[in-house]
């Protein structure tokens, strides 16, 4: 790592000890930027990705995204083009050097102006691709995330200056040929475009009974065409996606609502509590209400 990454990476990690005291994910005074902190190795975390920029300071971050596993440091970064149900693990952090990363959400109206209104509104051959990728870390990506969680020391200058470093901050990313397929997902008519709204309706819809020729219909595809692309896209096929969705939101209600497994697998989706039981067991490894005091235990 050049001299002037090292100095960067060591006053980003300086100041986000200045912000961030505790474990946990903690909100900015910048919209759409919080800070996420772990003073030790995590157990697997299930979770649901949105169209975000991860950037860490310090330690180490593994995330399984259907049968593929991705690893990103202080030497890289990640971009997620869509919602994605993730599992993810950190595997380097101490109380001493603590993992801290850097989590800005991604507005695609605004991604969709940037690309209008640069050369990179040229569109390649291949429309598509993973909506998670991990890229090396450039010294102008690094320099303008910097140059963001330093406004936290004026929060003054916030409203006048934090959305033009946003805009440079995705610029940057933009500029990165490994995020060909970010800039598919928000150009409009795109196969990205039309399996994102597929993504999006799967979603808010969860719950519902899953019609893969529906969902075809909608976006103008066949079946096949739109598996083959869903899969692409998220590591998995629709009914997979689907089931990761009720199953996380399962967990959620469980532990923060009290409810029981059958009423959580009936809210959710599932017509049968054993059936629930049997996939909520294959995907977190205990029935779930000895989950649950396992969760419970760890806190």
């Amino acid at each position: 790592m050049e001299e002037g990454s090292v100095n960067r990476s060591g006053e980003l990690i300086e100041l986000m000890k200045r912000f961030v005291k505790t474990d946990g994910s903690q909100e900015t005074a910048i919209p759409g930027l919080r800070f996420i902190r772990a003073s030790r190795i995590s157990e697997p975390v299930h979770s649901v990705y949105e169209p975000s920029l991860c950037v860490v300071a310090q330690g180490s971050k593994v995330v399984l995204l259907g049968e593929k596993s991705y690893q990103y440091d202080a030497a890289s970064y990640l971009t997620a083009s869509v919602h994605l149900p993730i599992t993810g693990q950190v595997v380097e952090a101490t109380p001493e050097a603590p993992y801290l990363c850097v989590h800005l959400q991604l507005d695609m109206n605004q991604i969709l102006e940037i690309i209008q209104s640069s050369y990179q509104a040229e569109r390649s051959k291949r429309e598509s691709g993973c909506g998670l990728v991990i890229n090396r870390m450039s010294n102008s990506l690094l320099d303008a995330v910097l140059r963001l969680v330093r406004l936290l020391e004026a929060p003054q200058d916030i409203p006048v200056l934090a959305a033009g470093i946003n805009h440079e901050i995705i610029y940057r990313v933009l500029q990165n040929e490994q995020n060909e397929a970010l800039k598919h997902f928000a150009i409009i008519g795109s196969q990205a475009h039309r399996i994102a709204k597929v993504i999006e309706r799967l979603n808010r819809e969860f719950a519902q009974p899953l019609r893969v020729e529906v969902l075809a219909e909608d976006a103008r595809m066949s079946a096949s065409s739109l598996y083959n692309y869903f899969k692409e896209v998220t590591g998995m096929s629709p009914i997979q996606y689907q089931k990761q969705l009720r199953l996380q939101e399962a967990r959620r209600l469980l532990f923060m609502e009290n409810l029981e497994a059958a009423e959580a697998a009936f809210r959710v989706g599932y017509e049968s509590p054993s059936h629930f039981s049997r996939e909520y067991t294959r995907n977190f490894g205990l029935p779930p209400m000895r989950d649950l005091r396992r969760l419970r235990e760890t806190l």
